[in-house]
C-alpha cells in the first residue's frame, strides 16, 4: 500500500484567471514540474477526479451562494459578483472537481488505502465563506472536506491547520461555533483580510475551538514554529481529532510576492513532521492535506515537493 495518495491532474490547468493574475496555470505547472522531476507521483495512489455534489457543498455553503456561482459564471462573468475571484468559463467545473477529488482522498485515508494525501487543487478554498466566494476562493475545499469526513465517516473531530500568510477567515467563520472542528491558523497581521486576531478564539459552543497566532511581516520558523509544536500540540492533547487536514499555503514561504514570512521548504519539512505526529497520535495517521497559496512560481514547486516527500517519508 501506497503511504500517500497524490491529485494532481490537468483539468486544474482550466481555471482560467485572466492574464497577469497570480493564482494563475503557472501554479499548477510549476508544482507539476517539480514533482514529477522528484518521482513523487510513482510513490503515491492516485486519486481520482469527481465531481461534488450539491449537498456535499451545501454542507459548508448556502444554496444562494451555490446559485450565485453558477449564475455569475454562465452569464459570463470575469469575477463573482461576492468579490475578489476571477472566473472563466470552465471554473465552476473546475471547482466541483477540485472540492470533489478532495472528498476522495478522504475516503482514501478512511477507507485505508493510503495513510496520507496531498491535493494539488486550483481554485483555493480557505477564504470562501458559507455565502461569499473572496480572496481567489470559490468553495471552501478544507470545510467541505471536515464536514464530509463527519457525515460519511463519523469522524467526531476534525483538525484544520492553516499555514497560508493569509487568515482562513471563511474556514475560521464556517466552524466559529462549532466545537467539533479546530482551527488553528498562523499567519501575517496586518495583511489580507483582516480577520485572525489572537482573541478570535470561537463563539458559544465552539469557544476555545480557533487559535491564531497573527505575526508581523519578516517572521520566519524561529517564530512561528514553536506554535505548532508548543500551543497547537498542547491543544490537541485535550482535543484529539480523529483527521488532520491542512490547508497548505506556500504564500508563507520565503520571497513569495504576496506575502513577507520567511519559511523555507525546510521549514515545510519540520512542520509538516509536527503534523504527522499528532496524526499518528490521535488520528491512526489519517491527514490530508490541500493546496491554498503560494504565488512566487520559482519557488513553489520545491516547497510542495518538500511537503509531499515528508508525507511519504511518515
Amino acid at each position: 500500500m501506497a503511504k500517500t495518495a497524490l491529485l494532481l491532474d490537468p483539468v486544474f490547468k482550466r481555471h482560467d484567471t485572466g492574464p497577469g493574475h497570480p493564482e494563475s496555470v503557472a501554479r499548477y505547472r510549476a508544482i507539476t514540474e517539480a514533482l514529477n522531476e522528484g518521482g513523487i507521483p510513482e510513490k503515491c495512489l492516485k486519486i481520482d477526479l469527481r465531481d461534488a455534489t450539491d449537498s456535499e457543498i451545501l454542507g459548508s455553503h448556502t444554496a444562494q451562494y451555490l446559485d450565485t456561482v453558477r449564475k455569475d459564471i454562465s452569464e459570463g462573468k470575469k469575477e463573482l459578483s461576492t468579490g475578489d475571484t476571477n472566473v472563466g468559463k470552465e471554473s465552476l467545473k473546475v471547482a466541483l472537481q477540485a472540492t470533489g477529488s478532495v472528498l476522495n482522498a478522504i475516503d482514501n485515508v478512511f477507507d485505508k488505502k493510503c495513510n496520507n494525501a496531498f491535493c494539488v487543487v486550483r481554485p483555493p478554498g480557505h477564504h470562501a465563506t458559507a455565502d461569499r466566494g473572496m480572496g481567489f476562493c470559490i468553495f471552501n475545499n478544507v470545510a467541505v472536506a471536515a464536514r464530509y469526513a463527519q457525515s460519511k465517516h463519523g469522524a467526531e473531530k476534525v483538525a484544520i491547520i492553516d499555514w497560508d500568510v493569509h487568515h482562513g477567515n471563511g474556514t475560521q467563520d464556517i466552524f466559529y461555533d462549532d466545537d467539533s472542528v479546530f482551527y488553528f491558523s498562523i499567519h501575517q497581521s496586518p495583511w489580507y483580510p483582516g480577520t485572525g486576531a489572537h482573541n478570535e478564539t470561537g463563539k458559544d459552543k465552539g469557544e476555545g475551538s480557533t487559535m491564531n497566532r497573527p505575526m508581523p511581516a519578516g517572521s520566519g520558523f524561529k517564530e512561528l514554529g514553536p506554535f505548532f509544536s508548543e500551543d497547537f500540540m498542547e491543544a490537541m492533547k485535550k482535543f484529539k481529532p480523529d483527521l488532520v487536514l491542512i490547508s497548505a499555503g506556500f504564500d508563507s514561504r520565503l520571497g513569495d510576492p504576496l506575502g513577507h514570512f520567511r519559511l523555507t521548504d525546510d521549514n515545510f519539512i519540520e512542520l509538516t513532521k509536527v503534523l504527522l505526529d499528532i496524526a499518528h497520535k490521535y488520528s491512526d495517521g489519517r491527514l490530508v492535506s490541500m493546496l491554498e497559496g503560494g504565488y512566487n512560481v520559482d519557488g513553489l514547486g520545491e516547497a510542495v515537493e518538500s511537503h509531499v516527500s515528508q508525507l511519504i517519508k511518515s
